[in-house]
């Protein structure tokens, strides 16, 4: 507002040339600032995601190979303000900017293809809607080790803490469901087994929790 000031008087004359670098560097420095903000969040998020889930690997494979790009381009731009500390001098590296908007055209690409694989796994079961985005990760990148899912139980099945699981091949079945109350538990009337997908399975769970508990009753 200053600077706009100064560019309004009539004494400006003999500095308006830098008046202007001024204005041109400040606004530089909104712009780029205000960016890398939005950039940084939804980087950091999607680097957990789609470097360090497999599940996500697996399903998204050419998102996941673009991001890998958008990585080693964030890192490289984060580097350079390491090496800079001024931050007038960093928003003003030629093309920053342009660089920035690139790579948040390429998240906002990786971003929709997540929600998309996501809302995928949601519609096949729709309890996965009540879980947060974090969790339902962590149980899609540990769909083949039902061991790892066991934690996650009380968040998709009511008043479930956790099923008892006994070894068998590849795959464990589940033997019983135990409760979050007190230690009530009850047997499944067949051990089930946890094959196939992760919401596949799920849903087995849920068939044979109501049939045991339909011929207990």
């Amino acid at each position: 507002m200053l600077i706009n000031n100064m560019l309004l008087s009539k004494f400006v004359g003999y500095y308006e040339k830098q008046v202007e670098a001024w204005k041109s560097d400040l606004g530089a420095v909104y712009d780029v600032v205000s960016l890398i903000i939005e950039v940084q969040k939804t980087w950091s998020f999607l680097e957990n995601l789609f470097i360090g889930s497999e599940e996500v690997q697996k399903e998204l494979p050419r998102e996941s190979e673009q991001f890998v790009g958008i990585d080693k381009e964030m890192k490289d731009i984060m580097a350079k303000g390491c090496q800079v500390l001024n931050v007038k001098k960093f928003c003003t590296i030629e093309g920053m900017l342009k660089r920035l908007e690139k790579i948040e055209s390429q998240l906002k690409v990786c971003e929709k293809a997540l929600n998309d694989f996501l809302d995928g796994k949601r519609r096949a079961f729709p309890r996965f809607y009540f879980v947060s985005v974090n969790d339902l990760l962590d149980i899609l990148s540990n769909g083949n080790s039902p061991e790892k899912i066991n934690r996650h139980m009380s968040k998709i099945y009511q008043s479930i803490d956790k099923l008892e699981l006994i070894p068998d091949g590849d795959r464990p079945k589940a033997k019983k469901m135990i409760s979050c109350v007190g230690v009530e538990s009850v047997d499944f009337t067949e051990p089930l087994k946890l094959k196939g997908k992760v919401e596949v399975y799920m849903q087995d769970i849920i068939d044979v929790m109501r049939s045991s508990l339909k011929k207990i009753a």
